[in-house]
């Protein structure tokens, strides 16, 4: 029994030291949990997204299913408003018109506030149409609260968002040549 215990001791010392360079490796910061994060490289660098499957499961095991499916390669962040949000997502059509092969997922509101780095979930005028765009947040936004659903929360890379080529005014947005996420994995997916 007592060498049992050592071995579970000796495994549970070794197995988080063994971790810790997998995740550094990823790119993750401290604390993120691999099976609810995901990696998006995008043209201009990194952005790593905590996933709130906390507030909104169906929307973050949507993220991941899409990630997997490698839905997200190359798909351009088709509306960018400076001091607002970075939209993207729509592996479809790439302009904002499209989803996925999927059912759009109900609506799974919070209190959780718009605030910088915050990402949400687009959607049409019908609060369960989401799909598989997304934004992120570049400043607080209370009109959206309660109103969008909260799926996320960026862990690093706000300073490469930021740099996101932007849309104007006149196009709601719309962004000519438009920066991409390269690729989009779940960190537990990635070698």
């Amino acid at each position: 029994m007592m060498r049992m215990l050592a071995l579970f001791a000796v495994l549970f010392a070794v197995a988080p030291a063994a971790i810790v360079p997998a995740l550094a490796q990823q790119g993750l910061p401290a604390g993120a949990d691999p099976q609810n994060t995901l990696i998006i490289d995008t043209t201009q660098g990194r952005i790593v997204v905590k996933l709130r499957n906390d507030l909104a499961p169906k929307h973050a095991a949507r993220l991941k299913q899409l990630a997997q499916d490698k839905f997200y390669d190359n798909v351009p962040f088709h509306r960018v408003i400076a001091g607002f949000m970075a939209q993207t997502g729509d592996g479809q059509n790439g302009n904002g018109t499209g989803g996925s092969k999927y059912p759009n997922v109900p609506a799974e509101f919070s209190n959780v506030p718009f605030t910088r780095g915050v990402v949400g979930m687009a959607r049409t005028n019908d609060p369960n149409s989401a799909n598989s765009q997304f934004f992120i947040m570049f400043a607080d936004a209370p009109s959206l609260n309660g109103k969008y659903t909260v799926v996320g929360q960026v862990l690093s890379g706000m300073e490469v968002a930021d740099k996101l080529k932007k849309g104007d005014a006149q196009t709601n947005g719309t962004v000519v040549g438009p920066d991409k996420m390269t690729s989009v994995r779940v960190a537990a997916d990635v070698k």
